[in-house]
């Protein structure tokens, strides 16, 4: 039996009518770039979210860069992010000229650690002394958001900003003491990737950054579109970081079915949690299950922890199912980041996590079949 990581052909059949209608739309008008296709999009997605602004950009990358630039991060700032997480969170920081100051990660959730996070911000590490910690970016990784209510009180003490790495997360909730939230909606500014295996993917890259503050909302909309405001009068320096009214009207019609999909997302994880009960594999933690959060996790990616995990991969692969490693690599190991000073044994818990973890395909489209067959070869001779 082939299981495939990601079946995005199984998502698109049955919503394909309504996708080549909306394309043919924004084809006949001939208007392509922002728009009142992204407008309406963003309005949905800003609904979708529980916030006041929506901005649309080019990559969930490109996101980010957006809202360090709007909260003017630079050379001479460092900004606390997990070094558990993929490249872009810390690359954004570093393209800016900034530089990343790495935390190790809850054993749990995978998501940052908040104590860690108040001990840098109490005690600098000296590589970055005298620098401006400007901001926290939390990565809600996997698709279960970090403790925000620790975060933005820690954030508050210390006078620091928070920016939500929330690309695999959206829809998420989290049980915050003033009620649930979701991913994006707590810190000053929450980011989100369309890249098409992300729950709500594309057919190609975009972002979006969400916001409540009127004036990062406004900032944003000329960061993405070179700092102009109006035509040919530049405020300051930004990029081309503008959404495709494509890719908006593709988004806009999934998002319709998103809560849909995460639900049997997390359908899918009871059947594989259920097939491993009792077995040495690790199953995912869900902090959130007993409150009042419904998408407690929505399942970006299953993962499993497993102590033999490369003879695991190996074997799924040999028998034609999908997996991967996210991340086999922390972010202070990374090459490109070795001028930091970090070393092997600074962030033991990540470097485990990167040893022993492995995603399953969890895609809504999966039948009990399929999983039953890939949880029947992770077990094979354990």
């Amino acid at each position: 039996m082939n299981v495939p990581l990601l079946d995005l052909k199984a998502q698109y059949a049955p919503i394909r009518d309504e996708v080549r209608k909306v394309m043919d739309e924004v084809c006949d008008a001939q208007y392509f770039i922002l728009g009142p296709k992204v407008e309406q999009f963003e309005k949905n997605v800003a609904e979708y979210c529980g916030v006041k602004h929506a901005v649309g950009a080019s990559s969930g990358t490109d996101a980010l860069l957006m809202a360090m630039m709007a909260l003017d991060i630079g050379a001479g700032d460092a900004v606390i992010t997990s070094t558990y997480t993929f490249f872009a969170t810390a690359g954004s920081i570093a393209r800016l000229g900034a530089t990343p100051i790495f935390v190790d990660i809850d054993p749990v959730s995978f998501n940052i650690d908040p104590e860690q996070v108040r001990a840098v911000l109490a005690n600098p590490p000296e590589n970055v002394k005298g620098m401006n910690i400007k901001a926290i970016v939390p990565v809600h990784l996997y698709g279960q958001m970090a403790d925000m209510d620790s975060l933005l009180e820690i954030a508050s003490e210390f006078g620091v900003s928070v920016i939500e790495d929330a690309a695999q997360a959206i829809g998420a909730e989290y049980p915050s003491k003033d009620g649930v939230r979701r991913a994006g909606a707590m810190g000053d500014m929450g980011c989100f990737s369309f890249f098409p295996s992300k729950n709500l993917g594309g057919f190609g890259d975009g972002g979006m950054v969400v916001t409540n503050d009127d004036a990062l909302a406004d900032k944003l909309r000329k960061l993405r579109n070179h700092g102009m405001a109006p035509k040919y009068y530049h405020q300051f320096v930004g990029g081309n970081f503008r959404l495709d009214a494509l890719q908006a009207v593709v988004l806009d019609v999934k998002l319709k079915y998103l809560d849909e999909w995460h639900a049997a997302r997390r359908d899918n994880a009871a059947v594989y949690n259920k097939a491993f009960a009792g077995s040495s594999v690790e199953t995912p933690a869900t902090i959130y299950a007993d409150t009042a959060a419904v998408n407690y996790h929505i399942y970006n990616q299953y993962i499993i922890r497993v102590e033999d995990r490369d003879a695991v991969r190996d074997r799924l692969l040999a028998n034609d199912i999908g997996c991967d490693i996210y991340y086999p690599v922390p972010m202070h190991l990374q090459e490109c980041f070795s001028d930091l000073g970090y070393k092997l044994g600074d962030f033991p818990i990540s470097e485990q996590a990167a040893n022993e973890t492995l995603a399953l395909p969890i895609y809504p489209e999966l039948t009990d079949d399929m999983q039953e067959y890939v949880a029947g070869v992770v077990k094979a001779e354990r």
